[in-house]
């Protein structure tokens, strides 16, 4: 009889767990579970670590903020935090919001923001304020990506001293056969759209410079997050391509995000995306 109860009490449990509406999975590189505690654990052996965002996904956005935290929490003041969503000429700015040298109504009317800066990015510059750390604005400058799309890197060579001092030192090593950058040709080209070679070199000076201001604000013993685009750190390519390039000897790791119908299992086209992969409904809520 008793055997009888724990049977029926396990299909019951089981059912339970079935029907529970699960917000995301947390995978390491192979498609394994992996708690949230051993994730960070690893993470901070890292000099540098990417998380790779979907930009209008709530998950990726609440996982940003968690993970700085617990960061924090063992790194203190050895923490730097950087981002894609701030360009370089932003810096000042930024300095002097931390610094509280201007109200937040000024920075906030002043700085180029993203349409979500409010929801979810401010609360990362905040975190920042709050405890005294560094928070570097890593992008290219719009207009000089712009110039590269329009007339390829040798544009670049007619802007002025002072503009060179916002992007990564020229000329830069762009090899068109990473991965990341050929497949954004072939990609456009299937959408039907005009593909020109300046595409994937606009990628990569905003790669080249994000690799720069990093490693100018980062030094042995400290713990530099990143917060970018998915597209900017998966397979190890994009930003941590240009790293590589210039110290072998960093020891970095990734997260990315992705959307699944299913988040259980991860999809083989997921894996060895990233360190570690947090997979999402594909239904799930957008931020815009």
């Amino acid at each position: 009889m008793k055997y009888k109860i724990l049977f029926f009490a396990m299909l019951i449990l089981f059912a339970s767990m079935k029907s529970d509406k699960q917000a995301f999975m947390l995978y390491d590189a192979n498609g394994k579970d992996v708690k949230y505690d051993k994730m960070i654990k690893e993470l901070l052996q890292a000099d540098i670590v990417f998380f790779g965002e979907l930009h209008n996904n709530p998950i990726s956005h609440w996982f940003e903020l968690e993970i700085t935290k617990d960061f924090y929490n063992d790194k203190k003041d050895n923490l730097i935090l950087g981002a894609e969503m701030f360009e370089s000429d932003n810096q000042l700015l930024i300095d002097e919001f931390l610094l509280s040298r201007i109200k937040t109504k000024s920075f906030e009317a002043e700085a180029k923001m993203w349409k979500n800066y409010s929801t979810d990015y401010k609360p990362l510059l905040e975190f920042a304020k709050d405890n005294k750390l560094k928070f570097i604005a890593t992008n290219i400058p719009r207009r000089y990506a712009s110039i590269v799309n329009k007339n390829g890197f040798e544009a670049l060579d007619s802007i002025s001293s002072e503009a060179k001092k916002l992007i990564a030192p020229l000329p830069v090593n762009y090899d068109p056969d990473v991965n990341c950058y050929k497949s954004m040709i072939e990609m456009m080209g299937g959408m039907g759209g005009h593909v020109t070679a300046n595409i994937p070199k606009a990628q990569a000076i905003k790669d080249a410079t994000m690799a720069y201001f990093i490693l100018q604000n980062w030094k042995k013993g400290e713990l530099f997050f990143h917060y970018n685009g998915s597209y900017h750190s998966d397979n190890h390519e994009g930003i941590v391509w240009w790293l590589k390039q210039a110290n072998s000897d960093l020891n970095i790791l990734t997260i990315t995000t992705v959307e699944q119908d299913t988040i259980n299992p991860l999809s083989d086209e997921f894996k060895n995306k990233a360190d570690f992969i947090i997979a999402v409904p594909s239904d799930m809520t957008k931020t815009y």
